[in-house]
């Protein structure tokens, strides 16, 4: 059969040699012959040292066979039965012992080889071809539950032993291989189109969601301390019996082919040249799958579905969507920190099982991996879903642990996809709806800024530079992208920081005042664009730097932006001035760019309170008698000393500007793309691009936050940012 695994030479196992008997178990698993759940060849196939040494060619041809006789010898079910009951003996027994844990690996490897190709070159939309049954003729086994698929029984073992067992030097590369097998278990997502359906299978990941809510808590908790206690690979490599001759390395161990684009990552991956471990692919994993089932949404059925019929061509109309409950991020939201009690803020007991974690190490392991765009999902959905953890942020002392990588994230905004700017934006838009953490970012100073090239930045608040970086990021995007959603939701943080600022930077300030000035010239010449059109004969216009066709409704857009950087200044100005002399520098330094939008319709009463400030702090210029020529530090002391005499005498009291994120009723849409996007793009896992269509596959996978991306976000929550103004008391 040229390449393809013959039929075995039938002999005696033991006088082959170990390549030989694996030859002869590999050419019986993918051939005709169909070997009964209880026939002692699962346990030879297990038990023997799989060193084979296949070409990739070979490997696809091998998958392409064992595809053929599937549907006959139902081959790929029973060795899935054959690792769950490895791993269940695995879990049950005090110690791992050795003969478990190869024959699990073993069943891993062979598995996860022939589901990615079967995943990868399904037919049918419920994937059939799994076949995930036994024969009708087959007697099944006592141990097998009464309604159990075979899809729930695997699962459930591989959820049982990731959450039970710890891991040790004995079993980390099980448990790693685990969550590789997950990973492409659910691949089956990358299949379906953005929109999640009725009709969508997913049957193992279908599976993890109906699993009993402790198991379900065990797994979460054990995946979050995976990332957090990155655990490294043992350097002792000689207990696993696959590293004994690691140049020699089997196709089974180690396959970059159709078939399976890895199984076991190369031992070079995990140790380095010196013989230290240099990463944790363990953590890396073990994020991968938690971001994967956390953002995992099952649409169900409804009456609407039902009464189209079964065979409507039509897509389901988004808001007749229904999706089911998800565990999995459930019980990340209700996760609590180790350090308090069962009991919530109102001394209630907490109903069902918890995810109890050490807040204090996931927030230090957040900070020092948010340069990874997974660890920067991982602290949105924990800000954006766990109310305890967001309290928890808010009341650190240190929050430039946190904030310091998401700035210099956006500071390298060029260099950064444009998702990962979204994320950043959004959970800064999360932290300033909470006035202590906008004062406290103002009493945290920085020595200084090294990444920040512009300037030296010697002595300044964390609160300055958070101001610095969101106007450096709504002057970017000016430039580049004009994309509405990021500059609304720089300007909702800046809003809701405002009527806390405390000590803004010189530099700060300044750039405060150019970011009025800039979006000004922007306005002034779109008006004087929709101007022109207004009075072009026959309705003509004219196309001029790349401005859009219809310039009203972007005219209407920076109206708004120029009302909130004026509302910004306002609250400044009406409730933090005595404390902020150097905005009132600024705002002087520069008040002719104020004066063409005095008398506007749409701002002069905006502009009235600005106008206070300045006949205030001019005419007390003015009554100076002064030597000489005016410096910046003269103009600035007088404008000390005069805020402390300031009353606000004049001022016009507005409504406080209050922004809020929400995320949308369907984020689905956005996130789940966006996981398999990262996971795709940041690990050793491949999936054949002609196969997915969860994504256009015609983009790179890290797109420059360059051209017009803006649109990304929309399904997933920037257009759940929502204005709330508060009326002050």
């Amino acid at each position: 059969m040229g390449g393809v695994p013959s039929t075995p030479r039938w002999g005696s196992a033991a006088e082959m040699r170990p390549a030989e008997t694996a030859e002869y178990l590999i050419g019986a698993l993918v051939g005709e012959k169909s070997y009964p759940l209880a026939s002692d060849y699962w346990q030879k196939l297990l038990e023997s040292p799989l060193h084979l040494r296949w070409p990739s060619h070979r490997v696809l041809q091998a998958s392409q066979l064992f595809a053929q006789n599937n549907c006959k010898t139902r081959h790929l079910a029973k060795i899935l039965v054959h690792l769950a009951w490895c791993l269940q003996e695995c879990v049950s027994a005090s110690g791992v012992p050795s003969a478990a844990l190869v024959r699990a690996l073993n069943a891993l490897y062979i598995s996860s080889v022939f589901l990615k190709y079967f995943i990868e070159n399904a037919k049918s939309d419920h994937f059939e071809e799994l076949h995930l049954s036994l024969d009708e003729n087959e007697a099944k086994p006592t141990s097998f539950s009464k309604d159990q698929t075979i899809e729930q029984l695997v699962m459930h073992s591989v959820l049982s032993f990731l959450g039970k067992v710890d891991v040790s030097t004995n079993t980390y590369l099980l448990h790693h291989e685990l969550l590789n097998f997950m990973l492409i278990a659910m691949s089956t997502q990358l299949l379906s189109g953005p929109s999640p359906g009725p009709d969508d299978s997913h049957p193992f990941i279908d599976a993890m969601m109906v699993q009993e809510s402790s198991l379900v808590s065990l797994v979460v908790s054990k995946l979050l301390l995976n990332y957090i206690r990155r655990p490294n690979f043992p350097i002792d490599s000689s207990s696993y019996s696959i590293f004994s001759e690691v140049n020699q390395t089997g196709v089974l161990q180690r396959v970059g082919s159709a078939a399976a684009n890895f199984v076991l990552l190369p031992f070079n991956l995990f140790v380095g040249s010196s013989g230290e471990a240099t990463r944790s692919p363990l953590a890396e994993n073990s994020l991968n799958v938690l971001l994967i089932l956390i953002h995992y949404r099952k649409c169900i059925e409804t009456d609407y579905v039902k009464d189209r019929g079964d065979h409507s061509s039509e897509p389901l109309p988004k808001e007749d969507a229904c999706f089911s409950e998800n565990p999995y991020c459930k019980a990340l939201e209700n996760a609590q920190d180790i350090e308090f009690d069962r009991l919530d803020v109102e001394g209630n007991v907490q109903n069902g099982p918890l995810v109890r974690l050490p807040f204090a190490s996931l927030f230090d392991t957040l900070g020092l991996y948010l340069a990874d765009e997974r660890s920067i999902l991982l602290l949105y959905s924990m800000v954006q879903g766990n109310s305890a953890f967001l309290e928890y942020v808010l009341v650190r002392t240190d929050l430039d642990t946190l904030l310091m990588p998401m700035l210099e994230t956006l500071y390298n905004a060029s260099r950064r996809t444009s998702n990962q700017i979204y994320m950043v934006l959004i959970i800064l838009l999360i932290l300033s709806q909470d006035s202590s953490f906008n004062a406290s970012i103002h009493k945290l100073m920085l020595p200084n800024v090294p990444w920040y090239q512009e300037r030296l930045l010697h002595q300044t608040s964390l609160g300055s530079l958070m101001v610095i970086i969101l106007i450096r990021t709504v002057k970017y995007n000016l430039s580049k992208l004009r994309d509405v959603y990021l500059h609304t939701n720089c300007l909702a943080t800046l809003a809701n920081m405002a009527p806390h600022v405390h000590r803004l930077s010189a530099y700060a300030s300044q750039r405060l005042v150019s970011l009025f000035d800039m979006l000004a010239r922007k306005y002034n010449k779109l008006a004087e664009m929709s101007n022109n059109k207004m009075h072009m004969p026959n309705g003509e216009s004219r196309e001029e730097d790349n401005l859009p066709e219809d310039t009203t409704a972007e005219l209407h857009i920076y109206t708004d932006f120029l009302r909130i950087v004026l509302e910004i200044l306002n609250a400044i100005l009406t409730y933090t001035l005595p404390r902020n002399p150097e905005v009132v520098y600024a705002i002087m330094h520069r008040q002719e760019v104020f004066q063409p939008f005095r008398n506007h319709p749409r701002f002069n009463e905006l502009l009235e309170n600005i106008f206070t400030v300045l006949d205030f702090f001019n005419s007390r210029m003015d009554a100076q008698k002064m030597d000489g020529e005016w410096s910046v530090e003269k103009v600035l002391q007088v404008i000390v000393i005069n805020c402390r005499s300031w009353r606000g005498e004049g001022m016009k009291m507005f409504t406080q500007l209050r922004f809020t994120y929400e995320q949308e009723s369907h984020p689905e849409e956005f996130f789940i793309p966006y996981v398999w996007q990262l996971v795709l793009s940041c690990s050793s896992f491949s999936f054949n691009p002609n196969s997915i269509n969860l994504f256009p596959v015609d983009l790179p996978l890290e797109d420059s936050f360059v051209g017009e991306d803006g649109q990304k976000l929309q399904s997933g929550g920037l257009n759940g940012l929502e204005q709330q103004v508060d009326v002050l008391v």
